[in-house]
């Protein structure tokens, strides 16, 4: 079965990498991975199915969630956890499961990936329900975890999706939209940590980047509702209010200051001309997008 994987099968270009000068290795992995972005172009439009049901998850209320086991769980519990910081999101709004639990990201349990029950069980835990989004994890397209997660979420109405990185993979079986981006034979054999794995992370950044573009967490190409919670953080959210209003660094220093550190705030105060309380309630009743809020 695994040899028929085109993530198993041995690359030409590297028959002899054991032999191979750290320079001409290191230029043939670099020429492989830039095959990565052309596979992804291919699946684009399924891409954006699954990213406008996650936006319509999000606007009901409804969750994104990953689920899966190895590299592609730790490649999802990733993609969520940035989500925090960078949109100013509940941890709970994008959420990462991999088999095993939280152990699980720096050594790997024994078995965990093969048990459809423990994905339904994780997935209990979350009270999952059909207002979410489930994209299902898997490079070589047919962990059992995957699959358990990816037929529980259909039972719940969920929305599911399938993001694996070979053709006619088992996952996309079980899933309502399949996300199929074969990046073909690795220049390590098996390890598909690299240029599967590249591709699977390209695939979340697309994928939760957009949908919280959505809903309104993005203001021209700035991330306004960026969460401050350091110097690095501050000083970007002050440039970003000098960015998007025209005003110099002091100004935006003193508007960052009365709204309290919250970066769309400030830019409707700015570009409104509106006190605080009146910027805070244009934004409510927008929903959060400045643009509807000016």
């Amino acid at each position: 079965m695994l040899d028929k994987l085109a993530t198993e099968r041995r690359n030409e270009r590297t028959m002899h990498l054991d032999e191979m000068a750290v320079e001409e290795f290191l230029a043939v992995m670099n020429e492989e991975d830039q095959s990565v972005p052309h596979v992804i172009k291919e699946e684009l439009s399924v891409i954006a199915e699954v990213t406008k049901r996650a936006i319509a998850s999000f606007k009901q209320g409804g969750r994104l969630i990953y689920i899966g086991a190895g590299t592609s769980g730790r490649l999802g519990i990733l993609d969520a956890a940035e989500c925090v910081p960078t949109f100013g999101v509940s941890p709970d709004m994008v959420v990462g499961l991999i088999a095993g639990g939280e152990r699980a990201l720096i050594k790997a349990v024994e078995g965990a990936e093969d048990s459809k029950d423990l994905a339904v069980n994780d997935l209990k835990a979350l009270h999952l329900n059909a207002f979410d989004t489930v994209i299902g994890i898997a490079a070589s397209g047919r962990t059992p975890y995957v699959i358990g997660g990816l037929d529980y979420a259909r039972e719940v109405g969920a929305t599911t999706a399938a993001l694996s990185c070979n053709k006619g993979s088992k996952i996309s079986e079980h899933a309502e939209f399949k996300i199929e981006v074969e990046t073909g034979p690795e220049v390590l054999t098996g390890s598909t940590r690299l240029k599967a794995g590249t591709a699977q992370k390209l695939v979340l950044n697309m994928i939760s980047t957009a949908s919280m573009i959505g809903v309104g967490k993005v203001y021209q190409n700035l991330m306004v509702d960026v969460q401050p919670t350091n110097e690095k953080l501050e000083v970007r959210a002050k440039r970003m209010i000098a960015e998007a209003t025209g005003v110099d660094e002091q100004t935006a220093a003193r508007y960052f200051d009365s709204s309290g550190g919250h970066v769309k705030t400030a830019i409707v105060m700015i570009l409104a001309d509106v006190p605080h309380a009146e910027a805070v309630e244009r934004l409510e009743r927008a929903n959060g997008f400045v643009r509807d809020a000016l």
